[in-house]
C-alpha cells in the first residue's frame, strides 16, 4: 500500500498538518520538527500527492527558476539546491536559461504554470524586476530589491579575502578584471575590493572575456590578476601559457565562484567557494514561505577563500 501523510505524522510523533506544514511551508514549523519530518519522509519514501493538493490549495506544486547562463557551471549547482529541497517540499522545478530570451518575457510565461519563481542574477533594473514581483511569488538570488525575498552570497567579503592573500604574498600591484556593469555580484566585489586594485573591463564573464582582460592586465606590469568569475580565470590562465608566462612565478591569478574546474586546471586556481548548492535549497526555503503568507526575508550566506596553486609570492619577494 501506498505510504499516506498520516504514516509519516504517525512515525514522526506529530499531526498531519504539521507534517503538511513542514513540506510546503518549512518556515512555520521548528527547524528540528522540520528536520523529524523529513527523515521520517525520506525513510518511508513518501511522495505527497501533488493532483489533491492542486485541487485544495489552488497551487500547481510547480517552481520555476531562471538563470542566465546554463553553460556557466555556477548555475547547475545552485539549480541542483532548488531540484532537492523543492523535492523534498513535493514540488516539481521548470527552469529556463535567458540566454534564449529575455528574462521578464521567461517569467510571464512562467508565471502562469507555476507557484513561484527563482530569479537568479537578474540584470533587469529595479523597476522591471518589481512588475514581475507583481505578477509572481518571487525570490532573487545574488540581487536585492525592497519587499521581495533574496538569498546572497557575500561576495563582499570573498574579495576582501582575496586581496588579503595576494597582499600577504607581497603582491601592492593588482589589477581587477569586471564584470558586467549591472550585476549586483560585480557591485559587492568592487565593495570588498575597496579600491585596493585597478580596474578593467567590463568584460563578458566568459572564458572569452578572461582572454580580453589577461591581455589588457599585461600591459599594467601588474604581478596579480583578480578575474570577476572562474571562467574568466580560466581565459587569463589559457592567454598567459600562450605567452609563456608562468603562473604563479611571474603573475598570480585568482578567481571567484570555485567551480569544477578551479580545482582540475593547470595551475589548480586560488578561488572563492561560493555556497551555491546551499543558496539554491534556502531560495526554496524562502520562496515557499512566501507562498505560506511569511514576510520578503534576505539571507546572506558566507563564502570563504580557497587558496591554490595559481598564487604565489610576488617576483620581488621569491
Amino acid at each position: 500500500m501506498a505510504v499516506t501523510i498520516r504514516d509519516v505524522a504517525r512515525q514522526a510523533r506529530v499531526s498531519v498538518s504539521t507534517v503538511s506544514r513542514a513540506l510546503s511551508a518549512p518556515g512555520l514549523v521548528k527547524e528540528a520538527t522540520r528536520q523529524r519530518v523529513l527523515e521520517v519522509v525520506r525513510g518511508l519514501g513518501y511522495e505527497p500527492n501533488r493532483a489533491a493538493r492542486s485541487l485544495i490549495t489552488g497551487r500547481t506544486g510547480n517552481l520555476g527558476i531562471v538563470v542566465p547562463d546554463l553553460e556557466n557551471p555556477f548555475y547547475p549547482a545552485v539549480l541542483r539546491g532548488v531540484q532537492s529541497r523543492a523535492h523534498e517540499a513535493g514540488c516539481a522545478v521548470f527552469f529556463c536559461d535567458s540566454r534564449v530570451a529575455a528574462e521578464d518575457a521567461l517569467v510571464r510565461t512562467m508565471a502562469a504554470q507555476v507557484d513561484g519563481v527563482v530569479l537568479c542574477a537578474s540584470l533587469l533594473d529595479d523597476d522591471q524586476v518589481a512588475e514581475l514581483a507583481d505578477t509572481t511569488p518571487m525570490v532573487l538570488l545574488n540581487r536585492t530589491l525592497p519587499g521581495v525575498s533574496s538569498v546572497l552570497m557575500d561576495s563582499a567579503s570573498g574579495m576582501a579575502q582575496v586581496v588579503e592573500h595576494l597582499a600577504e604574498l607581497g603582491h601592492t600591484d593588482r589589477v581587477y578584471l569586471g564584470g558586467p556593469e549591472q550585476s549586483w555580484s560585480h557591485r559587492r566585489r568592487l565593495v570588498g575590493l575597496a579600491d585596493r586594485a585597478r580596474r578593467l573591463g567590463p568584460f563578458e564573464p566568459t572564458f572569452d572575456g578572461g582572454v580580453e582582460g589577461a591581455r589588457q592586465a599585461l600591459s599594467t606590469g601588474a604581478t596579480a590578476i583578480i578575474a570577476y568569475n572562474d571562467l574568466m580565470a580560466l581565459g587569463v590562465l589559457s592567454h598567459l601559457s600562450t605567452r609563456g608566462i608562468r603562473v604563479p612565478e611571474d603573475i598570480s591569478v585568482t578567481g571567484f565562484d570555485n567551480i569544477l574546474y578551479a580545482a582540475m586546471c593547470h595551475p589548480p586556481l586560488t578561488t572563492v567557494a561560493m555556497p551555491t548548492e546551499e543558496a539554491g535549497r534556502v531560495a526554496v526555503d524562502l520562496l515557499v514561505d512566501r507562498l505560506a503568507g511569511g514576510p520578503a526575508e534576505c539571507r546572506e550566506l558566507p563564502t570563504r577563500l580557497v587558496p591554490r596553486a595559481s598564487t604565489g609570492k610576488a617576483p620581488m619577494f621569491s
